[in-house]
């Protein structure tokens, strides 16, 4: 729950998730890649309208109530600010440019950790 700490064994690679993870500036310094998967606005409404309905037996101007009030706000004043500290901005989801790019970059990055020298090979 909040103010708990949640303790990691040692990994070459920890994944950390969080629609506020990049607010929290002492955390944000710890991460060698940092990425936010960006939804457009209309998405995420539609996205939450339909969970809140069938899921949490909300009314659907309960849900807009709320999102207007509430949601919509606090979004562009912590989240949207925070894709700043975003190393890699993902339209619409996990696209598979975006994946392969990031599977690269892991891979440098473990090589890195194993003490491999990093190469950058151009494709053939």
């Amino acid at each position: 729950g909040p103010g708990s700490t949640i303790h990691a064994t040692p990994r070459p690679i920890i994944l950390v998730e969080g629609i506020l993870i990049f607010t929290h500036m002492p955390l944000v310094q710890l991460f060698d890649i940092k990425i936010f998967v960006d939804t457009d606005s209309d998405s995420r409404f539609i996205r939450r309208l339909l969970r809140d309905v069938r899921e949490r037996q909300r009314s659907v101007s309960g849900v807009v109530d709320q999102y207007l009030s509430t949601v919509r706000p606090m979004h562009i004043k912590f989240v949207e600010p925070s894709k700043r500290e975003a190393d890699i901005i993902v339209p619409v989801g996990l696209n598979s440019v975006a994946l392969d790019l990031l599977i690269s970059r892991l891979h440098v990055h473990l090589n890195h950790i194993d003490g491999v020298k990093e190469e950058l090979v151009a494709p053939t």
